[in-house]
């Protein structure tokens, strides 16, 4: 959750959720209501107190950390939400899952348009990532202009939606931009990222020498991932399927919006039991370990649809997420324990997961490209942060700004910068 604040008015950018983690400090486990199972937001305190004058909220993309707090917390906004048609479509199955229907005000944006938010002119740059729609904005005020960055890589591959332009964030070093506000999140891993398209191959390989079924696990929302998983079906004479509600969902939102091709049929979970072992390429929720999730029904034997049975092959294809090492430790042991194949992807010879996210030659091209007065990083530890604000500077970006969660820079046309701290944190959101 970002605030911009200009002429007595705000913008929101964003309004994600995380879920509880074990890595949180000792002060928050003594005083939080934190449980299990509970989703958490950033605590809006500060905007609900000036509610009227929140002209608007953007979202930058579908992801659950740029959008999943919405439906718990826009009736302390009660604003209208702008952005695009694939993300849009994300949020309104979401709402009408939650029982909020047409509720909240979607106001749905085309790709390199420019909307006055109040006094906010918000241009949407797109950008490549790891799912349909990622954008980024150029935030234009008589103050100055701002690049918000939010979720982005340089893939000249993505499967996904056009490959990433550079063309159009080398204009922004005309526009004088005052701050670029930028995702840090690998900013300590060195070279560049792996594009969405090399994914492909290492995927297709496993599964060409998979002698039995083949169970990937991924990111639901990793609609690029799921289109190469399909075609991979198709190549290997496999039937592909999805199992669990949060993939069937996504692939629903795709279909709904044009991003998913026609030719890549999807067969029914309830079908995959019938089928020779051979025959089966699912994909299934549960790569952090969660227990309700298909991966662990599947290691457990518990799974309505199909078993799993001596000889066949679960990928991971995503990273292991901090905090969730033990989880996905057992996982692997309840599998083993099976004698079902596993391949993580560290382990694999060729890419089988590819991070959404910029590595230290993508942020020192972005900011020799836009050329900003001043960098801000966002997204991740202290680590990233300082990471990303020493790319900034390799890159003669004259003044970084790091800070921590509630930290207000107030950033004036000639450089003068004001710190100030507002009550920020962390609150619970009870999932139902």
């Amino acid at each position: 959750m970002n605030l911009y604040g200009h002429a007595g008015q705000w913008l929101m950018v964003d309004c994600g959720i995380t879920f509880h983690s074990p890595l949180c400090t000792q002060a928050e486990a003594k005083t939080s209501v934190l449980h299990k199972h509970d989703v958490v937001a950033a605590d809006p305190w500060f905007i609900s107190q000036r509610k009227e004058q929140l002209a608007g909220i953007v979202i930058t993309h579908a992801h659950e950390d740029h959008l999943g707090a919405l439906p718990y917390l826009w009736r302390r906004f009660k604003c209208p939400v702008y952005t695009t048609k694939y993300t849009a479509e994300i949020l309104r199955r979401k709402l009408a899952r939650d029982g909020q229907g047409d509720s909240i005000p979607i106001i749905e944006i085309a790709s390199g348009e420019r909307v006055d938010i109040g006094v906010f002119n918000v241009e949407w740059m797109l950008i490549t990532h790891s799912l349909p729609e990622p954008h980024a904005f150029v935030i234009r005020t008589l103050a100055g202009n701002v690049f918000h960055t939010a979720d982005w890589k340089i893939d000249l591959a993505p499967v996904t939606d056009k490959p990433f332009n550079s063309q159009a964030f080398k204009q922004l070093a005309k526009e004088n931009i005052l701050a670029m506000v930028c995702d840090s999140t690998n900013a300590n891993r060195e070279g560049h990222s792996v594009s969405e398209q090399q994914c492909y191959a290492g995927l297709k390989q496993a599964v060409s020498n998979a002698k039995g079924r083949v169970v990937i696990g991924c990111f639901s929302s990793n609609i690029a991932r799921l289109i190469s998983i399909a075609k991979i079906a198709q190549e290997t004479g496999r039937y592909f399927a999805l199992f669990g509600r949060s993939l069937q969902n996504t692939v629903g939102a795709a279909k709904a919006t044009g991003h998913w091709p026609d030719d890549l049929p999807v067969l029914d979970a309830f079908h995959t039991g019938y089928l020779l072992p051979e025959e089966v390429l699912a994909v299934a929720t549960g790569s952090q370990g969660e227990p309700r999730a298909a991966l662990n029904q599947l290691a457990k034997d518990t799974y309505r649809n199909v078993s799993l049975d001596e000889g066949d092959l679960v990928i991971f294809s995503s990273i292991v997420i901090p905090g969730n090492e033990e989880p996905i430790e057992n996982l692997l042991k309840a599998y083993k324990g099976r004698k079902i194949h596993t391949l993580m992807a560290e382990d694999s010879e060729l890419p089988i997961h590819a991070s959404g996210h910029p590595c230290q030659q993508e942020l020192k091209q972005m900011y020799q490209w836009v050329c900003p007065q001043i960098a801000v990083p966002t997204h991740g530890e202290l680590e990233h942060l300082e990471a990303n604000a020493e790319m900034a500077r390799l890159s003669h970006v004259p003044r970084s700004l790091t800070g921590l969660n509630g930290d207000l820079f107030k950033l004036a046309p000639h450089g003068t910068v004001v710190k100030q701290a507002v009550k920020t944190g962390r609150i619970a959101l009870q999932q139902s």
